[in-house]
């Protein structure tokens, strides 16, 4: 009988969690702006109210980060490069605004990328920024540079932290008041942390710890949903806290899990300033949403064909050269959609001369969505180059000299 009564116990828990799944329609996330990306394929899952730009806090420093990771891959710096501290940075340590000490006045590149994203530690961005643009303010022109070649154009940036300008002094940057602070869309984060994993994917080395050792202080990670945190979260390995004194807490967040990369972005939680926790509470909720809503699904599988694909070939000892997908082209699927997804398939050149060689571009395989939210995708619909599968040798001498020549006459007479 315990037996049963444990089976019965089982059955009614599957039922229970069955009837649990939201779906978008009865859907909203307890944040008042929020978006939810597929990030290989920059697919939107999910979007609340995502174009309004509002305070961000330090979840401004996923920018930073990426302008720092794309300095050391320039060889301009390395994570081992030394960085001073000057008084401005340092004047903000041991405060609420910047919770490290930095006593020592120099520090690597990593330990400062390390304090700046696992603890969210001001003072270290700025020092970074000193270091790679020579001052702050050349340094916040040079994110706005960045933001403008992704196409982001209605961010309001005024320094490298998320810092509300009244903590700077007279370190603002020119031209803004007291009063200013960092502003981005709940789009516009999703673009910059997009970016920054698909570019710079080591970042996760480091908001994957929950612990890191600070020259002798263990500190650990603001990001309560990191495993070994009070909303852990199997998984879970980024991304980034921000808090606004003016507007809320915000978190962006990132996991890997049924074959997909999925991203999050909560802007300004409910209550989020009375119970800052409310931000990981709402962001389990859209990760849930997006896992029994979405499913990733190969629609041509690396090596093989669409649909018989191939170019023709002339003067080859084969007539056509099949052409097979590269990588895998897949796509994200919402349940019980009844959209139209499928892979469309376009050659060139049409004609190609032998030889080919196997492993040759001959061309493109795009995926066709029809079930989008909002617009869709952050950038283009994803597609894959498709490439020859084997070497295709030049006709043998009579076969060949015959050819040119019959190309030559129907071409000139």
């Amino acid at each position: 009988m315990k037996k049963i009564g444990r089976i019965c116990l089982i059955l009614l828990l599957g039922l229970t969690s069955l009837g649990s799944v939201v779906h978008a329609e009865d859907f909203s996330v307890s944040a008042e702006h929020a978006m939810a990306i597929e990030v290989t394929s920059g697919k939107i899952l999910y979007e609340q109210d995502a174009e309004t730009p509002v305070a961000v806090g330090s979840i401004t420093t996923l920018l930073t980060a990426y302008l720092v990771f794309e300095a050391i891959e320039e060889g301009k710096l390395s994570m081992d490069t030394q960085v001073s501290i000057s008084d401005y940075p340092y004047s903000l340590t041991g405060t609420v605004v910047s919770n490290v000490s930095l006593e020592a006045r120099s520090y690597t590149v990593q330990d400062l990328l390390s304090a700046m994203l696992i603890t969210s530690a001001n003072s270290p961005a700025i020092a970074l920024a000193e270091k790679i643009a020579g001052s702050e303010p050349a340094f916040v022109d040079m994110m706005k540079a960045q933001l403008r070649e992704w196409g982001i154009t209605d961010a309001q940036l005024v320094n490298a932290t998320g810092l509300k300008n009244s903590y700077l002094g007279e370190q603002v940057y020119p031209g803004s008041s007291e009063d200013e602070e960092n502003k981005l869309s709940a789009m516009d984060v999703a673009i910059i942390a997009r970016r920054l994993l698909l570019d710079f994917p080591q970042v996760l080395d480091i908001t994957s710890q929950y612990y890191y050792n600070f020259y002798g202080t263990t500190y650990s990670s603001t990001n309560q949903m990191l495993p070994e945190g009070t909303y852990g979260r199997p998984g879970v390995d980024g991304l980034k806290t921000g808090a606004s004194e003016t507007a809320g807490v915000s978190f962006v967040a990132t996991l890997q899990q049924k074959n997909m990369r999925i991203l999050t972005v909560v802007l300004l939680a409910k209550d989020g300033q009375d119970y800052p926790d409310n931000r990981f509470s709402a962001t389990n909720e859209l990760l849930d949403y997006v896992f029994n809503n979405f499913s990733r699904t190969t629609l041509v599988e690396k090596g093989s064909q669409h649909q018989s694909s191939s170019v023709d070939v002339f003067n080859g000892q084969a007539a056509k050269a099949k052409a097979v997908a590269k990588t895998d082209l897949y796509a994200i699927i919402r349940t019980g959609s009844t959209a139209t997804v499928f892979a469309k398939y376009k050659d060139q050149p049409t004609v190609l001369d032998a030889p080919v060689e196997r492993g040759q571009a001959l061309g493109t395989l795009s995926l066709v969505d029809k079930d989008l939210i909002g617009r869709g995708y952050l950038e283009q619909h994803p597609s894959i180059e498709m490439v020859a599968a084997k070497t295709i040798p030049a006709a043998i001498w009579p076969v060949s000299w015959w050819n040119h020549f019959v190309r030559y006459v129907n071409e000139n007479l």
